[in-house]
């Protein structure tokens, strides 16, 4: 918790800082009085006869209903106990410290009209490391991510569960032990608590953290299948990529030609190519899957750093002092791009496996023994840890069906058209997990092989990602507990090991 970041300059990386990192936020004195500023408008909306939508109506299907004065703060109360009707599993931490942290900056906009206690109250909560229980099922995207930014809004209040370094605690509790006063809701003030798209855009922002270094991984592990299948070079060339000029292909098709660069395998056999012809789609083809995802994800970060920007909430506060009401909540521009890398998710991680597929097949593998194991017949080698990454690429396929096509009419039908943008979110921090395993399996597998190929040594780059491997899975020889070797080379992939070591010796790598 050494590092910080301002609520005023929040970029992409301080979500994921903050969210993972535990960095604490900075709310400064100017944010403080603009809030106030915001404030003051709704206190004078509060005090008039004429009705205006979450001040001193209901709300959604109920907005036709006045409230009369000494209610009001009655209604904020109901509203949050009401809507916090989440169910199923807890979500991770990271995702409910994201979904605050962005409720928290939309808050310091100085456009809910909230007063500066909950926005100092917010900011406490993430500093002092409360992390709020928020359940898997109740958002359906529509005015935002209602039902997750109730349970934070209620434990903000003193009620509800919060988790302190892990452990489940009664939020008054929490809230006392670390110095925090409970909200007592104003006007207005729960319902822009909960009025955003802040737990879709909170998956969306670490999603995309984490798909950098995969895509960049998925690089890697193409140069050592091509390495290791005795496969060609001369495909990725950047004469050829220059034909078709897509960034993210440009990308990929250069990560590999840097990672190959000096490989005594493709030395090899560069002068006999007899063995085949074209090398097959998966190797070939692999800077057009993997640099299309890059490309997606290049959209969907255009489309987070827009909504980061972004004020969502219903009614808003203008900068004449107009409060009005607006469709700014829907989630519908990150659903679809949480949807979107959903698909390229899915797709990298098929190809991955068909290289995977490749490696252990001695019809195909050229010279390779079946399944790489040590004593054909005896040993099944990586059999089934390609059963295990052809499993969850069939899971990454069902995964990448969008959710935002998906509607279901709610209150009343006030709420008729909804984007499951939270939905969307979930599947797709599913689909990145896999993407991760089946990456680390081919990572696997592909070290294995370029070992099998020595006294021939592979390249500089992917040399050090086989011996990174090396450090915690032993080399070739008689069946071991497969699975503990993969959740070992997953390990390596998840905390970085591997493309730190690689980065190290391959400057260049994008």
């Amino acid at each position: 918790m050494g590092t910080s970041c301002s609520i005023d300059e929040l970029g992409l990386p301080d979500v994921v800082d903050v969210a993972r990192g535990f960095a604490r936020v900075h709310v400064e004195p100017s944010v403080l009085q603009r809030v106030a500023a915001g404030r003051k408008v709704v206190d004078g909306l509060a005090a008039s006869t004429v009705p205006a939508y979450g001040i001193s109506t209901g709300f959604g299907a109920l907005a036709t209903i006045s409230i009369a004065a000494p209610r009001r703060t009655a209604l904020q109360v109901s509203l949050i106990r009401s809507h916090a009707a989440g169910t199923g599993d807890p979500v991770e931490p990271e995702v409910v410290r994201a979904m605050m942290l962005l409720r928290l900056k939309t808050l310091a906009s100085g456009s809910t009209g909230v007063r500066p206690i909950v926005v100092e109250t917010l900011a406490e909560m993430l500093n002092s490391g409360l992390v709020p229980v928020v359940h898997r099922y109740g958002s359906l995207g529509c005015s935002g991510d209602l039902a997750p930014l109730a349970h934070v809004a209620l434990a903000a209040m003193g009620e509800g569960t919060v988790l302190v370094n892990g452990q489940p605690l009664p939020a008054d509790q929490a809230l006392a032990e670390a110095g925090i006063e409970p909200l007592v809701l104003q006007e207005k003030e729960g319902l822009a608590l909960i009025n955003g798209t802040d737990g879709m855009l909170g998956m969306l922002i670490l999603a995309l953290a984490d798909l950098g270094d995969l895509l960049t991984l998925a690089d890697l592990t193409t140069a050592m299948t091509v390495e290791a299948l005795l496969g060609t070079d001369r495909v990725f060339a950047a004469d050829l990529v220059a034909l078709r000029p897509h960034r993210g292909q440009q990308v990929s098709a250069a990560n590999i030609r840097a990672l190959l660069t000096g490989s005594p395998i493709m030395a090899s056999h560069r002068a006999d190519t007899e063995h085949i012809v074209q090398d097959a789609y998966s190797l070939r083809c692999s800077p057009q899957v993997t640099g299309a995802a890059r490309d997606t994800v290049s959209h969907a970060r255009r489309v987070a750093e827009t909504e980061l920007a972004s004020v969502i909430d219903n009614p808003v506060v203008l900068p004449d002092g107009r409060v009005e009401s607006n469709g700014n909540f829907h989630g519908a521009p990150v659903a679809y791009v949480l949807d979107f890398l959903a698909i390229a998710v899915a797709d990298v991680a098929s190809i991955s496996e068909r290289r995977t597929d490749r490696m252990l097949d001695q019809n195909r593998s050229h010279g390779l023994p079946p399944f790489l194991g040590h004593e054909a017949g005896v040993d099944s080698g990586y059999m089934i840890a390609q059963y295990a990454a052809a499993g969850i690429v069939s899971t990454l396929k069902r995964l990448a069906v969008p959710a935002s096509v998906d509607s279901i009419p709610s209150s009343a039908m006030q709420e008729d058209h909804v984007s499951m943008g939270w939905a969307a979110g979930l599947k797709l921090r599913e689909a990145v997990d896999g993407l991760r395993r089946v990456l680390a399996i081919e990572l696997l597998v592909a070290a294995r092989a370029l070992d099998l190929r020595a006294p021939i040594e592979p390249a500089r780059g992917t040399g050090v990602a086989l011996a990174a491997v090396r450090q915690r899975v032993r080399g070739p020889g008689p069946d071991e507990f497969v699975a503990a070797e993969i959740e070992d080379v997953v390990a390596l992939v998840a905390d970085g090991s591997v493309l730190r070591a690689v980065r190290d010796v391959v400057n260049d790598l994008q």
